[in-house]
């Protein structure tokens, strides 16, 4: 009896140690569960944590300084041609948009009235001769007897101004005839460049006045590019300096030319600088009254570092950007220079080569891990 009832006790406390041992293991099991759990969560909060960006490389480029403005292509020289003389217009040769050489003929006045002054002014020119030479010869007959002390003095006094006057008389028909003759010339209209008519105010058979405009011509073959620029950009314009252009009518093609004129003083209202730049206009492709998308390049090309505009972060008068070092955003201070289209210049602050955030920097700060988006 004593031997069963051991027996039963060490059963039974064999059946206490098995369950014990089955807590514990469920235990250990919960705790590893716990702790894998605790890692994973841990894991997925720091991958939380990376903030998404895109990056982009600066590079250092050749790039050359320059200012853009607008302005509009005039004529190289502009010229109202008026009646010199009063008439009915005879003949007009030209029509609007002729081309025209220096010397080409443009108009004639009647001329009639001015030819028939032109002989009257000849027989009193030849008059005013033939008297001259009369009086001459009797000045020399009365030299001769005031000499011999034939004659008095009084009478050698009337033939020497009868010589005066008769020499005075000879000029002046010398100066009416020239001034006839001139005002004959005056009735052929002759254009003084070349170049084409912009407009003609005349038809045959007109009535014209003298100071009547008859006709505006325009040169071409050299045209002026007009523009202006703000007093920022004052102290790097200067004359001889290139400048590239285009105009929508040929939006593929750009032209050229060179700065020449800066005016003297600023507009006070807009505070702008009026300049002109000359441009060769060779085929008369171009034509005064375009309007123009110019740039004015301010000195020689250089090695300069540049970074994308969209990598800046304004704040007050501070610029700054981030850059991804590994995974980690770093801020940057930098002084920027000259924007070259959707690129700044960066003159402090950044090197070549390095990786800069353009997409997601409003949501970085310093030291934050990064994700780079691909």
């Amino acid at each position: 009896m004593h031997f069963r009832k051991t027996v039963r006790f060490n059963a039974k406390k064999s059946s206490e140690v098995t369950a014990l041992k089955s807590v514990l293991l469920i235990l250990l099991a919960a705790v590893i569960a716990l702790s894998l759990a605790s890692c994973k969560k841990k894991e997925k909060a720091v991958k939380e944590n990376l903030i998404n960006v895109r990056i982009a490389q600066a590079v250092k480029k050749q790039v050359r300084p320059y200012i853009e403005t607008t302005g509009t292509l005039k004529a190289d020289e502009e010229v109202v041609i008026s009646s010199e003389v009063d008439g009915i217009v005879k003949t007009v040769t030209v029509e609007e948009g002729s081309a025209v050489e220096r010397g080409t003929l443009l108009a004639e006045i009647n001329d009639i009235d001015y030819a028939l002054d032109a002989k009257r002014a000849d027989a009193a020119l030849k008059q005013a001769q033939a008297n001259l030479a009369n009086v001459k010869a009797e000045f020399q007959r009365k030299d001769a007897l005031f000499r011999e002390e034939l004659i008095t003095r009084q009478q050698f006094d009337d033939i020497s101004t009868r010589v005066a006057l008769a020499e005075a008389d000879l000029a002046r028909s010398k100066a009416t005839l020239d001034t006839s003759r001139e005002r004959l010339a005056r009735t052929r209209i002759y254009s003084p460049l070349r170049g084409m008519v912009k407009e003609k105010r005349i038809s045959v058979g007109d009535y014209v006045r003298t100071s009547s405009p008859l006709f505006q011509l325009i040169k071409v073959d050299l045209l002026k590019l007009n523009f202006t620029v703000g007093e920022k950009d004052l102290a790097a314009l200067k004359t001889g300096q290139d400048v590239d252009f285009t105009v929508d009518s040929f939006p593929d093609k750009k032209f050229k030319g060179r700065v020449n004129l800066l005016y003297p003083h600023l507009e006070e209202r807009t505070r702008t600088l009026q300049a002109e730049a000359v441009i060769p206009n060779a085929g008369n492709l171009l034509k005064p009254g375009l309007f123009a998308k110019a740039t004015i390049y301010t000195g020689a090309p250089r090695d300069v570092v540049v970074a994308p505009l969209t990598a800046l972060i304004y704040d007050d008068s501070t610029v700054s950007l981030f850059v991804v070092e590994e995974t980690t955003a770093r801020s940057r201070k930098v002084k920027t220079g000259q924007k070259y289209g959707e690129s700044v210049e960066i003159i402090e602050g950044l090197k070549d080569q390095e990786q800069i955030v353009v997409v997601g920097q409003n949501n970085l700060s310093e030291g934050v891990k990064v994700h780079v988006a691909r």
